[in-house]
């Protein structure tokens, strides 16, 4: 049976409908930056989107290829993640989608070398016709955050994000956002194929003791 990240590691991507702390371990990524409104069609985020999945199942079938990754296993290729944050607020913003600042990725096997993905991103591009040039390799150390998972639209995140801050204040912690340490969303739902009310994600974000 294939290896399933958000079965083997729930406690990161399946968490309750509650804040709870984690301490998050490092891992790689594929990954792609930009900024803008990720509800433009056919905007940056939507092209960021196509060559991150490009990538990654090129990565998911090379065994089926003459590439040859040392130590590779069948797995499931991970959700989609992003990173967002804006210039100039604290926190997130809502109302103003076309000044997000984002990195969206999807994790890869600890297997997978920096070597590989610029392989995959070269094969992708010709196989596909798409600019994977923008595909890069990320090692991202998250560290102590707070998560829960929201059910629901994305612009209805606030009040979730409320829950957290409000579990931090009354357990000693505060958030430590900045700096590189980012507010994090795992997607786990297919919002092209789901009703917004059904939407499932995952958000977390870095603390610090206060």
């Amino acid at each position: 049976m294939a290896f399933d990240f958000k079965k083997e590691y729930k406690a990161f991507y399946m968490p309750p409908d509650r804040p709870e702390i984690v301490d998050v371990p490092t891992a790689n990524y594929v990954a792609v930056r930009g900024k803008g409104d990720p509800n433009e069609e056919g905007g940056a985020y939507q092209r960021a989107i196509n060559v991150l999945y490009a990538v990654a199942y090129t990565l998911r079938m090379s065994s089926k290829t003459d590439h040859r990754i040392e130590g590779f296993f069948e797995y499931v290729v991970p959700p989609l993640e992003g990173f967002w944050w804006q210039d100039g607020v604290e926190g997130v913003d809502y109302s103003d989608k076309s000044s997000f600042n984002w990195i969206s990725l999807i994790r890869l096997p600890d297997f997978v070398t920096e070597a590989d993905l610029e392989w995959a991103a070269k094969t992708a591009a010709a196989k596909k016709k798409l600019d994977c040039s923008a595909a890069e390799f990320m090692t991202v150390s998250e560290g102590l955050c707070v998560q829960m998972m929201h059910r629901g639209p994305y612009d209805d995140e606030p009040a979730t994000v409320a829950l957290m801050d409000g579990f931090l204040e009354k357990n000693g912690y505060a958030n430590d956002l900045g700096g590189g340490r980012l507010h994090h969303e795992i997607y786990l739902s297919d919002a092209r194929k789901t009703a917004p009310e059904k939407l499932r994600t995952v958000i977390r974000h870095p603390i610090r003791k206060k």
